[in-house]
């Protein structure tokens, strides 16, 4: 699957006030590994920044001077978003920045031009209900290092988010995808068990093993389960050719039969 963090910086809050984007950063997901393919712009808005947003990304309207207008970067923007999910955190924001941009020069909307959006902010709310979502937020919570991040920029952001979306979803994915593609763990070769390290308990190990476990009993007024683990094997035959020892009961090991 190849997914796209996108994110934006404004000259404010408000389109309908005229603001605009003034700079875009994307940052490509190719079968949940980040790829080195990066798209980046500064873009020329024709116009000043508000105090507020100026406050957040820094970015003057003198450095954007010579800086190419929204059209002019507009087709290499669509042709890296092309069949691709788009991940964006807070997407309605940006998204609504984006469709105000493209229907400035008579574009449809920017979701016709992508697979799907995804809003990070929405499904990071779905996980932790109630707590704070916010980019620096959920880069603290995920151990995302942000330490240099003092001012926000598009690219910067989207890779954070790359970091934190990928944590986040961990736990959606096949551990096949995990292992780099696996087919299937057919493929694993059969392991040779008489090339096992085995580590015996000792007898004083055995025995304060055997004392943890009576006092797990009294408390709990029920057999361990190691206890019935043990039994278990003491009355069925184990693997082929093998057979527990006592000490299973202190470490697993396994003891060739006589």
């Amino acid at each position: 699957m190849r997914q796209v963090v996108l994110d934006t910086e404004t000259t404010g809050l408000e389109v309908r006030e005229g603001h605009r984007i003034i700079e875009i950063g994307c940052i490509e997901i190719v079968g949940r590994r980040l790829t080195e393919r990066r798209l980046h712009y500064y873009v020329n808005p024709e116009r000043d920044s508000d105090d507020g947003a100026l406050a957040v990304h820094g970015i003057t309207r003198e450095f954007l001077a010579d800086k190419p207008r929204f059209a002019e970067v507009i087709r290499e923007l669509l042709d890296f978003v092309t069949d691709a999910e788009v991940i964006i955190h807070n997407a309605a924001f940006d998204v609504e920045f984006l469709d105000a941009e493209l229907a400035r020069i008579s574009l449809p909307p920017f979701t016709q031009h992508c697979t799907a959006v995804t809003d990070s902010l929405r499904l990071a709310r779905d996980l932790h209900p109630g707590k704070r979502n916010s980019l620096d937020a959920l880069c603290e919570r995920y151990a995302v290092s942000n330490s240099h991040r003092t001012l926000h920029g598009a690219l910067l952001d989207a890779g954070l988010l790359a970091e934190v979306y990928l944590a986040m979803t961990r736990g959606q994915d096949t551990l096949v995808m995990d292992l780099g593609g696996m087919a299937s763990f057919d493929e694993i070769a059969p392991i040779d068990v008489s090339a096992l390290i085995v580590l015996r308990a000792t007898p004083e190990e055995e025995a304060a093993h055997e004392a943890v476990l009576d006092v797990i009993e009294k408390e709990a007024a029920k057999p361990t389960v190691w206890r019935r683990v043990y039994a278990l094997s003491d009355a069925n035959a184990g693997p082929a050719g093998w057979t527990p020892s006592q000490a299973e009961t202190g470490r697993s090991e396994m003891r060739p039969s006589a």
